[in-house]
């Protein structure tokens, strides 16, 4: 017997587990080791070639030996938040079994529909703090989308919330872990402009002893000319993150949101005011998530099948009930004839009290072989009532002519 899957081995997306479920990460996951080098080499380059040089000019509590100490915690902190960003949840829907069967209605040619199609709406409305807004139905994940929840197409998952999938974290960002990101990039601001302020400050005490200019001062020290250039580049990147979603957070609005809907003049029906959206995003509790990646998946069941096709067309307006009703007792009327007809069979085999009477019929049988085929399994599998591809329980025209001559020859 197979043993039962867990939620993370029969998941459906595109993402990543590690350490049994525990840790979910996104299919780009190994842009992180990407992430971690440029934060970890940086950072021990500035402690062996420049903090260190540092240690004795402070005299005073020995201060000089908190540069290389506050250099490495910062690094830790930022590795954990980037850690927590990457490898948790951000806050995916789950997706549904089957279409919602409560949106289905059949074509009304009234309202300009096909009459007997199945139907359901692709957009609703629905209402947000006193205003309308329009939610989508996802064909993956076969459910309408919660208000400013976004289908990730790396990962393939609805993600409630969603702002954007970030590369460098290789995780989607959205409602569980947008905090964790905003802290992370603006935790790696601030490594940033220490480790340039602490780089400057030895080329200025440099300049102090004996090398006059800025030149000679960098010549000397290329490790602090190197550490310079690389913050200053990527401030323009972290910093200009950091002060982007600084006003997003203040606005309350998502970079999905932000991009897909700059144009337009609708107002922002989620904005509670500057204070309130700061205390919303990093003050209220962080939901859990709605996946229990370890536990057993559970037996799910099947829905009947709905056919939105040809076949669905052929279905009359007032709903397919009676002719499903027909078809099962058409089915069941066949399985009576054919049990009979083994049973007859059988009682031939075993030389039964009316084995007179069925080897007269197997005779005359014989003689019209020419005009009636002899009625076996072959006829009926040939000639089978079921007509497999459209879905119809209706009895072919074929085996009903069989059955009457079977009966016509048995009766004479």
């Amino acid at each position: 017997m197979a043993q039962p899957q867990r939620v993370y081995e029969a998941w459906k997306g595109n993402n990543r587990f590690f350490f049994g479920g525990r840790l979910i990460f996104g299919p780009d996951a190994k842009s992180l080791l990407l992430s971690v080098s440029l934060i970890v080499v940086p950072v021990l380059v500035f402690c062996v070639f420049v903090a260190r040089h540092l240690l004795h000019r402070f005299p005073d509590y020995n201060a000089g030996y908190a540069i290389p100490v506050v250099a490495v915690v910062f690094m830790i902190y930022v590795l954990v938040l980037l850690l927590i960003t990457s490898a948790q949840d951000p806050g995916i829907i789950p997706r549904a079994a089957h279409p919602p069967e409560e949106e289905f209605a059949y074509g009304n040619p009234l309202s300009g529909g096909t009459p007997g199609r199945l139907q359901f709406p692709r957009v609703k409305e629905v209402m947000v703090n006193g205003m309308l807004v329009k939610v989508k139905y996802c064909d993956t994940c076969m459910i309408y989308r919660p208000p400013r929840c976004s289908h990730c197409s790396i990962c393939n998952n609805c993600v409630e919330r969603f702002d954007h999938h970030c590369p460098w974290v290789g995780q989607c960002i959205g409602q569980r872990n947008y905090r964790f990101f905003f802290m992370f990039v603006s935790s790696s601001t601030l490594l940033c402009i220490y480790v340039f302020a602490m780089s400057a400050l030895y080329v200025k005490f440099l300049m102090d002893n004996g090398y006059p200019t800025v030149w000679k001062a960098l010549k000397h020290s290329p490790a602090s000319l190197a550490l310079m250039l690389y913050c200053f580049i990527a401030l323009w990147f972290v910093g200009g993150l950091t002060g982007f979603h600084l006003y997003l957070i203040s606005t309350n609005q998502t970079t999905y949101e932000n991009f897909r809907y700059r144009s337009d003049s609708r107002p922002n029906v989620y904005d509670q005011g500057c204070l309130n959206n700061f205390v919303e995003v990093f003050c209220t509790k962080a939901k859990p998530s709605k996946h229990k990646f370890r536990a057993y998946v559970q037996e799910e069941v099947q829905p009947p099948i709905v056919n939105f096709g040809r076949e669905a067309e052929d279905q009359p307006v007032g709903g397919p009930r009676s002719k499903v009703e027909d078809d099962l007792e058409i089915g069941s009327d066949l399985l009576k004839i054919s049990q009979r007809r083994n049973y007859e069979d059988v009682d031939v085999e075993m030389g039964g009290r009316h084995s007179n009477e069925m080897e007269g019929d197997a005779k005359l049988v014989m003689s019209s072989e020419s005009r009636i085929p002899e009625a076996g399994t072959d006829v009926r599998v040939r000639h089978s009532s079921w007509d497999r591809r459209s879905g119809n329980w209706d009895i072919s025209s074929d085996v009903l002519t069989r059955s009457a001559s079977d009966v016509i020859g048995r009766s004479v």
